[in-house]
């Protein structure tokens, strides 16, 4: 088998741990190609490991070396941008035969766009949607859990399996293209209200008198356990990893929740699916967005927008 030729655009928050990750499943021979706007991003990434990894000029460039590219970036016009740009968009490759795989969440329309492009120029190219979850802690981790826009019997699937598990530990074929962002913003809209929820349920227990470590090791227990309780727990203090310990910096920014839940309110509006709480949810992650104590933060900073005890050891006199 010749060496691997891969390429990865766009080593943003998600993007850069998991290209780093990616970086293990190379032969003794591989490369991996890598493009990104940021030139101070490339150029640390290639520090990484200088002897495989190559820093292209455009996505373009990327695709003109690599039988396989990844791509993750923030919105659908980047999307576009990437794969559409008549210049030095993917399409201005020849890319017939290879495999195009986009980690991006963002509205179906768009990918759906993009995957007839390419089926009408270079009919046996395979692009997919894969969509991922777990976080920027889960990208570091290669513990993402993949949402891949296939059925399960698709050819490609023992070659994807492979590069995916470098930087996942879940992988699943969700049935047909474009379900993997179905899924992905079904994801999304559940973990969002979960934090939602989350916050404002401890924040009750707070200005009760309640310690909140105490309040979320018996959510574990109960039926209130989840994700976010359990590792990215929107208070301060409780998980000293999560975002919310570290002043909300890292992690999945509040804007990014305001799109995919935007973008899961408009697929259920699509669908015909009726939603109890989508709007006043949106509100919520709206509203964080704009108020400068919350924006370029991560989501769970809702606990901050709705006034929660961010010094909730000092208030319960649990400091010493």
């Amino acid at each position: 088998m010749p060496p691997r030729m891969l390429g990865f655009i766009g080593l943003g928050v998600m993007g850069y741990p998991m290209a780093v990750n990616l970086l293990k499943k190379l032969d003794d021979e591989g490369i991996l190609h890598v493009y990104d706007i940021s030139d101070q991003v490339v150029e640390k990434f290639e520090q990484e490991a200088p002897h495989v990894v190559v820093v292209c000029s455009s996505a373009r460039e990327v695709s003109e070396r690599s039988d396989i590219i990844f791509t993750i970036v923030p919105e659908g016009s980047h999307v576009r941008n990437v794969y559409l740009e008549e210049s030095n968009g993917v399409l201005s490759a020849a890319i017939n035969g290879k495999i195009l795989v986009d980690c991006s969440t963002i509205d179906t329309k768009t990918s759906i766009d993009v995957h007839d492009a390419i089926r009408t120029k270079y009919p046996t190219a395979s692009f997919y949607d894969a969509p991922v979850s777990g976080g920027s802690l889960g990208a570091a981790a290669g513990t993402l859990t993949f949402m891949l826009g296939c059925k399960e019997v698709d050819d490609n699937m023992p070659v994807l399996n492979d590069l995916l598990s470098s930087m996942g530990s879940s992988i699943f074929p969700c049935g047909g293209f474009s379900l993997g962002l179905t899924a992905k913003l079904c994801n999304n809209y559940c973990s969002g209200i979960i934090a939602i929820a989350t916050s404002e349920a401890m924040n009750i227990g707070i200005k009760s008198g309640m310690d909140p470590s105490l309040l979320s090791r018996i959510f574990t227990t109960s039926t209130a356990q989840s994700t976010i309780n359990d590792k990215w727990n929107p208070v301060p203090g409780i998980c000293p990893d999560a975002p919310a310990s570290k002043d909300y910096r890292g992690g999945f920014k509040v804007q990014l929740m305001k799109k995919d839940f935007t973008l899961a309110i408009e697929t259920a509006k699509r669908v015909g699916a009726h939603l109890c709480l989508g709007d006043s949810g949106l509100t919520v992650y709206e509203r964080a967005s704009e108020d400068k104590a919350c924006r370029d933060r991560d989501s769970r900073v809702v606990f901050r927008y709705i006034g929660g005890d961010e010094d909730w050891k000092e208030k319960l006199g649990l400091s010493q």
